[in-house]
Formats: C-alpha cells, structure tokens, sequence
C-alpha cells in the first residue's frame, strides 16, 4: 500500500511540475513585464506553496521554463521531419521559434541577468538550436525541397530580424516567414545565354 500511494504522490508532483511549467509559460507569453510568483501559481491552479516547493526561486522556474522550450524546439525539428516534407517542417519551426521567443517576454530581465552571471549558457542554446535548423535544411537539401548553400546561422539571423521587427504582429510575421521559405527554395531559374 505504502509503495503505491508513494506513486500517486509522485506522479501528483509530476502532474503538478507540468502544470506549473506550462502555465509559467502561457504568463510570460502574456506578459509584457514579469508576472508574479502568484499569478503563476494562480494560472497553474496551484498554491504558492507548492510552486516554490518545485520551484523555490524566480531564477529556478525562468531556468525550467526556458530550457523547458529549448528542448521542445529541438525535439520539434526531429518530430516535424516525422510528419511532414522538409519544407514544410521549416515552416511550422519557424512559427514553434516565434513562440519560443514571445515565451521570453514576461521574463526578460531576470533571463538576462542569468546569462550575464553565467547561470544560463547561451552558447549551449545556440548550438543547439542551429543543430535542430541543420537537421531539418540537411534534409531538405537531400529531398531537392531546399537549397544547399544555406547556412543555419542565417536562418536563425533571419527570424530573430523577423520576429524583432514584427514585434508581435504574427500575421505579418507569417506572411515574411512564408517569403523567407520560398526564397530557400532551389532556384530553377538558368538564364538563357
């Protein structure tokens, strides 16, 4: 009996880790300043208590929060190429980017002052995400959908500009992200000489 009532608390604890997780990042989505501790314990439906028991400081649940959406951009990549042509897979990861970074919003400050001290290792997120971008142009490439000569660090360059210069106008984002798509498409267009 002992054993199985040590599982139900373990998987409450695990239920309520995702739930606070998502909803930290549903806030800082949200939020155009950094919310508080409470109302992210509010949205998850939790208490503060329990949040600070999974997540005793701001900087623990920015932590979860943002390493928690890096490792869905990753993985993303590989699940996109599962289900779908190269191309497309680059569309839709694009837009999983975009909200990667309105994820940010709500917790810029205390973001930036974590990878100031250390405590978040930007290079490592770098590389991973231009690994993720690789994949899925290495397989593009391969399937004649996109062309070779593109590199990742101009892909990341290019929807960083987009996403700053639309600044949450998803829309307009969209349609840019529909033309940088198109433009990485192999080009048929030999001039007659």
């Amino acid at each position: 009996m002992a054993n199985a009532e040590s599982a139900e608390l373990r998987a409450d604890a695990a239920r309520n880790r995702y739930a606070l997780l998502e909803a930290a990042t549903r806030t800082f989505s949200a939020s155009a300043t950094e919310p508080s501790m409470r109302a992210i314990a509010r949205e998850a439906g939790v208490g503060i208590a329990t949040l600070y028991r999974h997540f005793p400081t701001r900087e623990s649940l920015v932590d979860a929060v943002y390493h928690d959406q890096v490792q869905r951009l990753t993985q993303g990549a590989d699940e996109l190429l599962r289900q779908v042509p190269p191309v497309e897979a680059l569309r839709a990861w694009m837009d999983l980017f975009g909200d990667w970074l309105s994820t940010k919003h709500g917790m810029i400050d205390t973001l930036r002052t974590m990878i100031d001290s250390g405590e978040i290792a930007q290079t490592e997120t770098r590389d991973e995400l231009l690994a993720a971008i690789t994949r899925i142009l290495d397989s593009g490439s391969a399937a004649g959908d996109l062309r070779s000569d593109v590199a990742a660090e101009d892909i990341a360059a290019s929807l960083i500009g987009t996403f700053t210069v639309t600044s949450g106008r998803r829309e307009q984002a969209g349609r840019l992200l529909d033309l940088l798509v198109d433009g990485l498409r192999p080009r048929n267009d030999v001039s007659p000489d």
